[in-house]
């Protein structure tokens, strides 16, 4: 039963009947194509994995290529970062491609199908075309430029490869129908003009072409077998294929777009443009900032390429679209971290525990096991002393019984320590507990195997001794949303929802362990939660970022 092979997929359907149908395993080839105008997000991580995860399946290549037909978007900043995300991810393109290469091919082809007929030049504006493009239920208009003829359309298309025409003045568009039920198929736009640098092909091109027109001829010039896309693009199908019909040779392998729906993420948004906003109002730090969805935020925040493949693999693909909770994303990270994270004691909001009978200026090091998933793990050393930080809500004067924490009379034990009984608090003018007293049981140490040791008390405290505290810098991240799909409400802008307690800072206590620790970094603080050390610590003060924390929190508020 344990070996049995996963089902397939309707993705995986589609394959397996192509290669009962003609189609061979070399064949086979997949492509990952994103544009360069910002930062990659969990969106995008269902795509990559697919993609990647067909191409391992099958053992076949898988490009990567950049849609990069927009200067006045694209830099090589989002190129560089895409890069980076996907090799994280732990992924090898076959061919690094870029819709730019074929830039020379794509206006041969457009000028070829000028000179057929099936293309021309058309000088409306914009707001004009889109007027005279009619409706779902309304057929077009003709342009009045539709039939200009062959030689004024290579003339005015030569001078807009030139850059001898204005910015909006002329566009190229397919001749193909414009009473087609499928408003895509009424004379499409397939360049316009744009004069802007370009990252790679510089100021050498002042037309770029649509992505309609890029799409298929770049999947076709790089022979992909199958070009997945996301259900938005099941309208474009037909065009897709219009546009492969115009230059396909029979004895070349075509390729085939099939579509699958995306999986939305609650409390997040995913658009560029308004993941962009959010940067650019100052809402976040950058795209990497932790409460951001895009692999680099994620990757920052703890998250691990194994948590995010997991999950991948757990929505799987379907045909229809999906609010998935960030709860699940969340699963899958503690489910990772609980097997590698090391654990540590840290306190986040202290109070001072003194044992009234424990020696004076007596420092014992104690022994505490790394991480009782991971046999390997080993253990480390912990300083233990006479005073001690608690967290604060671990004590309470006066508690019901199912108060299992430490409270006055009755006895919890420390983890890796000793048992102890609350005996006494001091407190400021305000009536605020700025000191706890009690007693230990020198005979309770844990491991020590003696009788004492053995004695089961209903708590367990995380402590880290005052003297050899660390003090840390702790963000406490939370979601960047309060409503589950923020940007879906019709009456408000997304801004609205935003968590004014998306970040709170504060400084917290950790044992001396983490000392020597570096950026990305991995830890389960017990009892509070996972935890990672991000970039911006140096060697005077180490930074945390909170991944999630033990439980989910949220969970009883939506009850």
């Amino acid at each position: 039963m344990g070996n049995e092979a996963a089902p397939l997929n309707f993705i995986e359907h589609i394959i397996e009947e192509d290669l009962t149908k003609g189609y061979t395993k070399e064949q086979l080839c997949f492509r990952f194509p994103p544009e360069p105008n910002g930062y990659l997000h969990i969106g995008h991580a269902s795509s990559i994995c697919l993609n990647f995860g067909l191409g391992e399946r099958y053992n076949a290549p898988v490009n990567l290529r950049f849609d990069d037909t927009n200067p006045a978007k694209e830099e090589q900043e989002f190129v560089d970062a895409i890069k980076r995300d996907i090799s994280w991810l732990g992924y090898e393109w076959a061919t690094e491609c870029y819709a730019s290469d074929y830039f020379q091919q794509l206006y041969d082809w457009a000028v070829q199908l000028v000179k057929d007929g099936k293309a021309y030049v058309d000088s409306q504006t914009s707001e004009a075309i889109a007027e005279q493009k009619g409706t779902p239920n309304t057929p077009g208009k003709p342009s009045p430029f539709r039939n200009r003829s062959v030689e004024e359309n290579l003339d005015l298309f030569e001078k807009m490869k030139n850059g001898e025409t204005k910015e909006g003045e002329h566009v190229l568009r397919a001749k193909i129908n414009m009473e087609s039920p499928n408003m895509l198929m009424r004379d499409p736009v397939m360049y316009r003009t744009i004069n802007k640098h370009h990252h790679r092909t510089g100021t050498d091109w002042k037309i770029f072409p649509m992505y309609d027109w890029t799409h298929g001829e770049s999947d076709y010039i790089e022979q992909v077998s199958h070009s997945f896309c996301t259900l938005e693009f099941l309208p474009h199908r037909e065009l897709y294929d219009w546009f492969l019909d115009q230059v396909v040779d029979p004895k070349k392998l075509r390729p085939k777009q099939r579509e699958f729906a995306r999986r939305n993420l609650s409390h997040t948004v995913v658009s560029k443009r308004k993941l962009a906003q959010l940067v650019s109002s100052g809402v976040v730090t950058g795209w990497d900032d932790p409460r951001m969805p895009t692999i680099s935020g994620l990757r920052r925040r703890g998250y691990t390429p194994e948590s995010i493949k997991n999950f991948a693999d757990s929505i799987g693909v379907g045909k229809r679209e999906n609010l998935i909770d960030v709860s699940h994303l969340e699963f899958n990270v503690r489910e990772d971290l609980n097997k590698k994270a090391p654990r540590i004691m840290v306190v986040l909001d202290p109070v001072k525990l003194i044992i009234d009978n424990y020696p004076e200026g007596k420092t014992e090091w104690l022994e505490a096991e790394n991480n009782p998933e991971d046999e390997t793990a080993g253990s480390r050393q912990v300083p233990f002393s006479k005073e001690l930080l608690i967290e604060r809500d671990d004590f309470l004067e006066e508690a019901n019984r199912k108060f299992f924490r430490l409270t006055l009379g009755k006895e919890v034990r420390l983890k890796n320590a000793y048992i102890i009984k609350g005996e006494s608090v001091v407190k400021d003018s305000e009536g605020n507990i700025t000191e706890i007293h009690c007693t230990y049981d020198p005979d309770s140490k844990s491991g020590s195997g003696s009788e004492a040791s053995l004695r089961k008390v209903k708590g367990t405290l995380h402590w880290v001794s005052a003297e050899h505290a660390l003090p840390v810098e702790v963000r406490l991240y939370d979601r960047l949303f309060t409503e589950a799909s923020p940007d879906t409400n019709k009456e408000k802008d997304f801004m609205e929802f935003i968590n004014p307690d998306s970040l709170q800072v504060i400084t917290g206590y950790a044992e001396p362990s983490v000392k020597d620790s570096k950026p990305e970094d991995k830890f389960q603080f017990q009892r509070l939660g996972y935890f990672v050390v991000d970039r911006d610590s140096t060697e005077e003060k180490i930074v945390f970022n909170r991944t999630v924390p033990l439980r989910d929190s949220w969970a009883k508020l939506a009850e």
